[in-house]
């Protein structure tokens, strides 16, 4: 029988943040019948604004555990991630994450977990598994953490960018709109006295600007968020597209499970152009370079570039899909594709 088992991760040391820090994760075990042999154990974070349930969460239309419940079926430990800064794990106070400590905490949350694993102590029943496959797959800022964790740490044997540029990314409005106004933010700069690198364009852009959160209410209220375009297809039930875009602005209380409370602040550094270019640079792994049809990727098959070390990538654009990936009627397709992919990961290591 499938099940999920919650535990908190002890990182305070590699975050360094001078305070007791824990991430905290959802261990989805498929039917030990069922458990591939060889294991293949995927480690999956989310982006900005969501936590860990975006890859458990069903649709009307889903069979049962989301993502998660999908690859488990397949056979597949699942392993979904809060960040620090997100959900339920700690969230430090002011500008203390930026994308380093954060990568370098969950690098160190899945070398516990793999550790725990091979001695059969991190969850009762689950006997050690020996020299299973680690995947990391991240979905947009998730997707950045995990292309840092893998440049600064070789965290995985194989990682998935989903939804989110080694090059530059780029939230898109609906034709027609101005487009948003993203701040390029130097990494070599603190949040608490930024260096904004095209801060004259930005005060002349006609559009909204991130973090202008009035400005993201209002339009929310006044009938579409300005990112509902790039974040769900048109083909996506109107009732849960509208209750994720006005979560988005600060309009829903509670939450849909699916979406965290917070986000750490540190996450605007990841939309100026070769914002990980150095880390992306040095992943030797192969990537899994994944997205919608109408994402956040300006041009995809560009994207290899940024891998330039990998021994193996991978491009995959699913049709009728937006950013937010699981949300989409062609989601399953996008699975598979994440799960074919893995399998073919692990079946590498085997022969090598």
């Amino acid at each position: 029988m499938k099940r999920s088992v919650e535990l908190k991760i002890d990182v305070s040391e590699a975050a360094a943040l001078g305070m007791n820090a824990h991430v905290a994760i959802t261990v989805h075990l498929p039917d030990m019948t069922a458990l591939a042999n060889p294991t293949t154990v995927c480690f999956a974070f989310p982006g900005g604004g969501y936590c860990r349930r975006y890859y458990s969460f069903d649709m009307p239309d889903g069979s049962g555990g989301g993502e998660a419940g999908f690859h488990c079926d397949r056979g597949w430990i699942f392993i979904a991630c809060d960040h620090l800064g997100f959900g339920e794990s700690t969230i430090p106070e002011g500008n203390a994450l930026n994308l380093d400590n954060v990568a370098a905490a969950n690098d160190a949350m899945v070398r516990q977990v793999m550790a725990r694993l091979e001695a059969g102590t991190l969850v009762d029943g689950l006997d050690p598994i020996v020299d299973a496959t680690c995947l990391g797959i991240g979905q947009s800022m998730g997707g950045c953490f995990t292309v840092v964790a893998q440049g600064n740490h070789q965290t995985f044997h194989g990682i998935g960018v989903l939804g989110y540029s080694g090059v530059h990314t780029v939230v898109p409005t609906r034709p027609g709109q101005p487009p948003a106004a993203w701040p390029w933010i130097s990494r070599r700069s603190s949040l608490d006295a930024p260096h904004v690198l095209n801060a004259a364009a930005l005060a002349q852009a006609p559009g909204v600007t991130l973090g202008d959160a009035e400005a993201l209410q209002a339009a929310a209220r006044a009938g579409e968020h300005p990112f509902q375009w790039s974040f769900h297809h048109d083909d996506e039930p109107a009732d849960i597209v509208t209750l994720d875009m006005m979560a988005s602005a600060g309009l829903v209380d509670p939450l849909p499970e699916w979406r965290s409370a917070t986000t750490p602040p540190c996450g605007v550094y990841m939309v100026a152009p070769g914002a990980v270019a150095l880390e992306a640079a040095v992943v030797r792994v192969p990537v899994l370079i994944a997205m919608g049809e109408r994402d956040v990727v300006p041009d995809p098959l560009g994207e290899p570039r940024a891998y330039k070390s990998a021994e193996d990538i991978q491009l995959f654009i699913c049709p009728r899909m937006a950013h937010m990936h699981n949300f989409a009627p062609t989601r399953v397709r996008f699975w598979e594709r994440i799960h074919n992919w893995g399998d073919g990961v692990a079946a590498q290591r085997r022969q090598g």
